[in-house]
């Protein structure tokens, strides 16, 4: 899966980096995070028909918005479905209710430069049980980045959720959601974690936010070729929501996992 992710970018060099005609205003003002979690609002890049004054549409024009991560469905009754849908298997993109549609019609890319996992490390035999359980299990924390540096952009589907007991005029009457679409783990990056989100090469990108494009295609990126990536293992502060700053990526000096996994450059 993927439960965090760090996305420190200035709005300005994404817009160069990803081609943008607009950036929303609170998507510009969104600060810098290195530990993006669950419900917390992100950037997404979407491609959608420019609103014209009296309600009509005009060109298909490529924008940084806002949403929130944890995708709501249209049907949902309330918005607290969107924490257990913060990732969509790319296995059941065309079968699952919530995510069939949003993949044929509203994809975006969630820019990041990066995101953590946690590998799971064997139980040392003499590791003491806590009093009704068992031992904790250790885990190691990895940042897994771009092998070049550069943006990973994350395959994503968003959604529009109608508040219905907010009034028509209301400008918060519409909540703008995002999932990111996960697969299973490349080789060098399966024995931290199995799964992986979809990060998609610069040449799938505009395929990707096409809403022309279907779909059947869309799977096609989702199962083609992704960016390298690099591996570093990091310190346990990232567990916590509360530590958002920038030495949450470096190395840990002193990794608990005795068999580092690297892919990779640092």
């Amino acid at each position: 899966m993927c439960g965090r992710y760090a996305s420190f970018r200035d709005a300005q060099d994404l817009s160069d980096d990803l081609a943008l005609a607009e950036i929303a205003e609170d998507a510009r003002l969104l600060p810098p995070s290195w530990n993006v979690a669950p419900t917390d609002p992100v950037r997404i890049v979407v491609e959608r028909p420019r609103r014209l004054e009296g309600g009509s549409t005009g060109e298909i024009t490529r924008t940084l918005q806002l949403a929130r991560w944890g995708l709501v469905p249209s049907w949902a009754k309330d918005p607290s479905v969107g924490a257990r849908m913060i990732n969509a298997r790319s296995e059941t993109l065309l079968d699952k209710p919530a995510f069939a549609k949003p993949l044929a019609v509203r994809r975006c890319l969630l820019p990041a430069d990066g995101y953590y996992e946690w590998r799971r490390l064997e139980l040392p035999p003499d590791a003491p049980a806590r009093a009704g359980s068992k031992a904790k299990v250790p885990k190691q924390p990895y940042w897994i980045h771009p092998d070049d540096g550069g943006l990973a952009a994350l395959a994503g589907l968003y959604e529009f959720w109608r508040d219905r007991s907010k009034a028509d005029d209301d400008p918060d009457r519409w909540l703008v959601s995002a999932t990111v679409v996960t697969t299973a783990a490349s080789p060098d990056l399966e024995r931290i974690h199995d799964r992986m989100p979809v990060i998609l090469p610069r040449g799938a990108w505009d395929a990707w936010l096409d809403p022309a494009v279907g779909a059947e295609q869309a799977m096609g990126l989702v199962t083609g070729p992704q960016v390298a990536m690099a591996t570093r293992p990091v310190g346990d502060a990232v567990g916590s929501v509360q530590n958002n700053r920038p030495s949450l990526i470096e190395a840990d000096p002193d990794p608990r996992d005795p068999d580092v996994v690297t892919a990779g450059g640092a």
